[in-house]
């Protein structure tokens, strides 16, 4: 067989975990905005190197922009071959792709394939891989959902975590977006992907679910921060079977209190973030929640914010949108330790022995 081999996306992304290796070209900031899952990037032109042949291409002509770009890339493809790929082996295979048009990714296909080892590159690039994702996002997943549902503070994402950790099928949502979901949701350091990244990972996620087991996921709304949810896949959870998680409201005030640290150790933080809620509550109830932050009443100002916005708001949409949650296989949680969380993820499991 002669390599390298030019495969189509949708062959490609049926045995994508088949691959040893799984290779974007393309510059730094194409392949931060979304890549394939698992890929490396091994750029056959940085940032500053695109844009260059790209104006000698529009400013000179397309002759001038080949000559230099084919010396930048030769080089940059052999430096990664040297410090990257000398030691593997004949048997290696691997999946080089770039963004559509296949000069970059063939490029560094051809000299694979001329060093001996069994390449293939993706036809159409990330464009392709694209609307792959796309039309598999346009359909509703054929799994079973077990949909958590519960108040704020009860312990929903902890619960995610413990029947991960058992092997149960999970879908994190809030994880996958890098948000807890919620004005408060930001994670300290930790910026949202970008909205094809999360949609990446979902479709990633959602392929290697088994359709004959649940899929444990939590009662999200269509928006996890700033990123959007699939249609498809919210039609789905919000169809299924619940689960209701129940904590007393001391106990989510605590564990509020060691999720939200990092607002809770920093008044000011937390105080800009509730001027988002000016609206709904009034310069009155703000300033109060602003001083109760000030004089470090955190545990006051978190009940108060479960008792009048978090709880009258999650109240109002579960039963709008998760049309079986009357039905609920209710849960009951007395504290907040991990084998709480065990025997509660456990319980939840021995309701679908499948």
């Amino acid at each position: 067989m002669k390599y390298p081999i030019l495969v189509s996306a949708q062959d490609a992304m049926a045995r994508l975990d088949g691959y040893d290796a799984i290779i974007d070209v393309r510059s730094p900031s194409e392949f931060a905005e979304d890549h394939l899952p698992g890929a490396i990037n091994l750029p056959v032109l940085d940032d500053d190197e695109r844009a260059q042949i790209g104006t000698i291409y529009k400013q000179v002509n397309p002759f001038e922009a080949k000559k230099i770009g084919a010396a930048l890339v030769s080089k940059n493809v052999g430096r990664h071959i040297a410090e990257n790929l000398t030691k593997l082996p004949r048997e290696w295979r691997p999946l080089v792709y770039c963004w559509r048009g296949g000069n970059r990714s063939g490029s560094m296909a051809h000299i694979l394939a001329k060093i001996g080892w069994p390449v293939e590159q993706l036809d159409g690039g990330y464009k392709a891989y694209r609307v792959e994702v796309n039309a598999a996002l346009q359909q509703e997943p054929e799994l079973k959902f077990e949909v958590v549902c519960g108040t704020t503070g009860s312990g929903k994402s902890r619960l995610l975590q413990t029947l991960d950790a058992l092997g149960a099928q999970v879908l994190d949502l809030e994880k996958l977006a890098a948000h807890r979901g919620s004005v408060l949701g930001n994670l300290p350091n930790e910026p949202q992907p970008t909205q094809k990244t999360f949609e990446s990972a979902i479709w990633n996620a959602l392929r290697r679910f088994d359709p004959a087991r649940p899929v444990f996921v939590e009662s999200e709304s269509k928006k996890v921060g700033v990123l959007r949810v699939p249609d498809a896949l919210m039609t789905v959870m919000r169809q299924s079977s619940c689960i209701s998680l129940q904590l007393p409201r001391t106990k989510r005030v605590q564990l509020l209190m060691e999720d939200y640290r990092h607002f809770t150790d920093a008044p000011a933080a937390l105080n800009a973030q509730l001027d988002c809620l000016v609206k709904l509550h009034g310069h009155e109830r703000i300033r109060r929640w602003h001083d109760l932050a000030n004089s470090g009443q955190m545990e006051q100002l978190v009940g108060e914010l479960l008792e009048d916005h978090y709880d009258p708001a999650y109240l109002r949409s579960i039963d709008r949108n998760f049309v079986r949650v009357g039905a609920a296989r209710v849960v009951e949680m007395a504290d907040i330790a991990p084998d709480d969380f065990k025997r509660a993820a456990e319980l939840c499991q021995s309701n679908n022995p499948g």
